[in-house]
């Protein structure tokens, strides 16, 4: 029976479901595990809290500070290692949480283990591993543990009863507990202990985690940070976080892509070279849409010219996207356009209220076609008929964004502009820079044929709101992150008349105590080339590093005072100060207070001090 089961995970496994890109006349293609799969780089944590911002955006930061790390420094834990013997917990764990932002890899994970298990490459000493999906769970009504298994391989059903009677041998692995709809209260005292006593599913769950059901089996479970910021995770022996990939894996997984090398070698140089577009691509699924898109962009016509745009920002990276989707497919544009209207709606919908997972009911209540061959290209159907997903959340951001555009009402577009400014969670936060990039007629043109008439009104409704925005905060907002937001927004639109118009009057910037990313710092850079006008730029205690002082000191020139001080910068980080200092004759005043700069590279910081190109007078 277990050569049964193992053949039946072979099936299952063996391979790497990747969606292609997109063609009405294509369906997915699947590539053997092995030769596919790029290693996803986990880490242990122990901690998760409400977050106030967006999770992609703090992971992507986070990935900033990893990157400073040697191989050596960061503490990797391998699967092989899930179940070895934890210092935290001084014991070996039989419950484990992975964590991840959606996209991060977490399914692929877990495939990568039953993969590896039937393959005798990992944990045999589980006779048998059980692999369930909370979206297809959310469908069953009150079962036992037994019905449960049975409903997923029910070729168990003579052993089952043998097989629960050595729970030591067991291996179960729960993906997705942030798309479960079951409240699950893991310190709960109503447990069940009978696997043939009927429950709902998350009661199961909660009574394998906390060994009342089949006391010594073992349980791996997965998750979004963002719901185990609401639970208790005491109940976990050991946490870890799946951080996506680091810079060999991007560069694998381009390589794996492409299958001519130079081409891999050049999309990863472009996207290398653009911050804002690298930064999210510790995200295999990110890299998946990046590596569709200059697929198509770094093919040539006939007149040798590029197939389609480069991406400069994420919205343009979106925006080519779903422009090649819809220009591989034969509907006509009305047809296409009333797809993205109730896909789109469905998707903000989604947004703000913090789903990823829709049934059949979401469908018919938003008017989605689901015989529509279009629909495949932006939601995948899960394996439980009736359950879809957008192929990442970022494309349902997108979505939600674009909708606004397609079907402009001034009423709904406001609600949602002010509803995704207050969520604490941060959850707007991706939706309002995409609000905003669409804001731009050259972005936006890229997709003409497919929006509303009124989108120019809709581009200067969110105009209007970010003007608004950037008023109110010089009226006194004490929160400079605020600020450091609504330059993101202006840096996403590429609208250099729009933000020199709004920005007029900043002659001052501070973002002291503000912890500055190196990509906060490439959207700082890009504000301080477009408006000349700013000419006191304050970063003190910003936490920034030699990375980020590379990428703001060419946007420098015109400032007469910059704040550096107490960000712990060394002497590595004279050479760009000199050179700031010799490149601006402005520059009166310097405040380096509590930085390490003493050390090898310090005379340079001296001479040009002392250079006649420098007219510093406070230091």
């Amino acid at each position: 029976i277990q050569d049964r089961h193992k053949k039946h995970l072979n099936e299952k496994t063996e391979k790497l479901l990747e969606n292609i890109p997109p063609r009405c006349d294509q369906q997915e293609e699947r590539f053997p595990f092995c030769t596919r799969y790029v290693n996803l780089i986990v880490v242990p944590t122990d901690h998760f809290r409400e977050r106030s911002e967006n999770e992609l955006i703090v992971t992507g930061v986070k990935h900033e500070e990893y990157l400073k790390k040697t191989q050596n420094e960061l503490q990797h834990i391998s699967p092989n290692k899930m179940f070895h013997w934890s210092h935290k917990s001084r014991l070996v764990p039989h419950v484990v949480m992975v964590s991840g932002v959606p996209g991060v890899g977490k399914t692929t994970l877990m495939q990568k283990f039953v993969y590896d298990w039937v393959k005798v490459d990992l944990y045999q000493r589980f006779s048998f591993v059980f692999f369930f999906k909370f979206r297809e769970l959310n469908r069953l009504p009150e079962v036992c543990l037994e019905t449960m298994i049975l409903h997923q391989y029910p070729y168990l059903r003579e052993q089952l009863g043998k097989l629960l009677q050595d729970p030591e041998k067991l291996l179960f692995i729960f993906d997705g507990l942030d798309e479960s709809n079951r409240n699950m209260d893991f310190t709960s005292s109503h447990l069940c202990s009978n696997p043939k006593q009927p429950e709902h599913c998350g009661q199961i769950v909660v009574s394998l985690v906390r060994k009342s059901l089949l006391n010594g089996c073992s349980v791996l479970m997965t998750s979004r940070p963002t719901r185990l910021a609401s639970i208790d995770c005491d109940i976990f022996q050991r946490i870890v976080e799946i951080i996506g990939f680091l810079p060999e894996e991007r560069k694998t997984y381009f390589k794996n892509f492409f299958s001519d090398p130079e081409l891999a070698e050049k999309a990863f140089n472009y996207v290398k070279e653009n911050d804002t577009l690298y930064t999210f691509c510790y995200l295999p699924s990110y890299c998946w849409i990046i590596c569709t898109v200059l697929s198509k962009s770094f093919q040539t016509t006939s007149s040798g010219q590029p197939a389609s745009l480069l991406p400069k920002t994420v919205t343009q990276l979106f925006v080519i996207f779903v422009a090649n989707i819809l220009s591989n497919h034969s509907l006509h544009k009305s047809d296409a356009k009333k797809i993205l209207r109730s896909i789109g709606w469905m998707a903000e919908h989604g947004v703000m209220n913090h789903r990823v997972v829709f049934d059949e009911g979401d469908l018919d209540c938003f008017h989605v076609d689901n015989q529509s061959k279009l629909l495949s290209s932006f939601l995948m159907e899960s394996e439980e008929p009736g359950t879809y997903s957008f192929l990442h959340l970022t494309v349902q951001e997108f979505l939600s964004a674009l909708v606004h555009y397609i079907d402009y009402s001034p009423e709904m577009l406001q609600n949602s502009l002010e509803e995704a400014k207050y969520y604490p969670d941060g959850r707007g936060e991706i939706f309002l820079r995409f609000l905003c990039g669409l804001s731009d007629g050259s972005t936006r043109s890229i997709l003409k044929g497919y929006l509303a008439t009124q989108a120019a009104q809709a581009s200067r409704h969110v105009i209007t709101w970010m003007k608004h925005l950037i008023l109110k905060q010089q009226r006194g907002s004490n929160d400079m992150k605020h600020l450091l937001r609504t330059f993101y927004y202006l840096f996403e639109t590429r609208n250099k008349a729009l933000i020199l118009q709004s920005l007029k009057s900043h002659i001052k910037v501070d973002l002291s105590h503000v912890h500055m990313s190196a990509l906060d710092c490439t959207v700082m850079a890009f504000i301080l080339e477009t408006c000349t006008n700013i000419k006191e730029l304050d970063l003190s205690e910003c936490h920034l590093d030699e990375e980020g002082l590379n990428r703001l000191a060419p946007a420098l020139h015109n400032l007469q005072s910059l704040s550096l001080g107490s960000n712990n910068l060394s002497d590595t980080s004279c050479s760009q100060l000199a050179s700031v200092m010799r490149n601006n004759p402005s520059l009166k005043k310097l405040d380096l207070f509590q930085n390490n700069l003493s050390g090898p590279h310090f005379s340079e910081l001296m001479d040009a001090l002392s250079s006649p190109a420098c007219s510093i007078e406070e230091l």
